[in-house]
C-alpha cells in the first residue's frame, strides 16, 4: 500500500520574542502514512502534535526536513489549492470553520470559491451531507445545530472536496459524549466505507484505541509508534509522560501488579472479561 504522507526529518521553530530566539516544537521528525488508515496522535498539551497536524495541510512548513502529502511537497506554493484539495483538515471548534448561515451553503463554500460547476456541486453537497447523517438539516441555520451536529456539518465541507485524507484536530473536543459519539461514528464511516485516510489527533484514549495505529508524541518526537494495543500495553511508559491509557487497560494493569496472569495487550472491555472469566475457571 501506498503512503500518502511522507514526513523525513521534520524540524519546526516558532518565532521567539523580540530578541529573536526561536523555540524548537518538532524535533526530527520521521513518519509515514498509509493511503487509507486510521491513525491517532497522542501527546500531552505542548507535545507539538497539533503542529505537526498543521505541517499536513501546509499551514506551517518546516524549518528543515521535508513534508509531502500525495507526492507533493508542502513547500511548493504552486501545488498549495491541489494539496489541500488532498488533504482536508477539520480543527477542534466548529464554530470557527462555519462560515454560512445555511447549512448547505456552508458545506458548498469552497466548492463555490473553486468554481466547481453547479451540478457537480449540487451532488457533492448532498452526498457529503448524506454521508455525515446531516442533509434533512441542510436547510437549517447552523446556530440551531448542536456542537456534535456543527462538527459534522465541518466534516462534510471538506468531504465535499473529495479529499484521500482528513486532518482532525481534537475534534471532539468542545463535545459532550452524545456529540462525540457522532463525530467519531462519521469519522469512522468515512474511513471504513471510502477509504479515506484519517489522521485524528485526540487526548481522548478511548478514541485513539478504537484506530488502526497510534503514535504518542513527547518534547517534539515521536516516542511510541505501534497497534493500539501494543501503545496502550506500555503503561508506566505512558503515565510517566503524562497521559492515561483506556480504562479497561488500566484496570489490566492493576490486575497484573496483583499477581493476576493476564494479558497486557487487552484494550476493549469484552476481551477483559473473557480473561478474567478464565482466571476463575483456572
Amino acid at each position: 500500500m501506498n503512503n500518502i504522507i511522507e514526513i523525513h526529518d521534520l524540524h519546526f521553530a516558532y518565532k521567539g520574542n523580540e530578541n529573536g530566539e526561536e523555540k524548537e516544537v518538532l524535533k526530527g521528525i520521521d513518519l509515514n502514512i498509509r493511503e487509507g488508515e486510521f491513525l491517532a496522535v497522542l501527546g500531552h498539551n505542548g507535545s507539538g502534535k497539533s503542529t505537526l497536524a498543521k505541517h499536513m495541510n501546509a499551514i506551517l512548513l518546516p524549518t528543515s526536513g521535508r513534508v509531502t502529502v500525495n507526492g507533493i511537497d508542502t513547500a511548493d506554493e504552486d501545488r498549495l489549492f491541489e494539496l489541500r484539495q488532498c488533504a482536508g483538515m477539520v480543527f477542534q471548534n466548529p464554530d470557527n470553520q462555519i462560515v454560512s448561515s445555511i447549512v448547505e451553503e456552508d458545506v458548498a463554500f469552497a466548492l463555490e470559491n473553486l468554481g466547481v460547476p453547479y451540478e457537480e456541486m449540487r451532488k457533492r453537497v448532498d452526498d457529503a451531507l448524506k454521508a455525515v447523517g446531516m442533509y434533512e438539516y441542510r436547510l437549517h441555520s447552523p446556530s440551531q445545530l448542536s456542537g456534535g451536529q456543527k462538527q459534522r456539518v465541518a466534516i462534510a465541507g471538506v468531504i465535499a472536496m473529495s479529499p484521500k485524507c482528513i486532518i482532525l484536530d481534537e475534534p471532539t473536543a468542545m463535545l459532550d459524549p452524545k456529540g462525540r459519539k457522532e463525530v467519531m461514528e462519521t469519522i469512522r464511516r468515512m474511513n471504513r466505507e471510502h477509504g479515506i485516510t484519517i489522521i485524528l489527533i485526540t487526548h481522548y484514549m478511548d478514541e485513539a484505541a478504537a484506530c488502526d495505529r497510534v503514535i504518542v508524541m513527547d518534547e517534539g518526537r515521536i516516542v511510541m509508534d505501534d497497534i493500539p494495543p501494543k501503545v496502550f500495553s506500555r503503561v508506566d511508559e505512558m503515565k510517566r509522560i503524562g497521559l492515561d491509557v483506556p480504562q479497561v487497560t488500566e484496570l489490566v494493569w492493576q490486575l497484573r501488579k496483583s499477581g493476576c496472569d493476564i494479558s497486557p495487550e487487552i484494550i476493549s472491555g469484552e476481551e477483559c472479561v473473557d480473561a478474567i472469566m478464565k482466571l476463575f475457571k483456572s
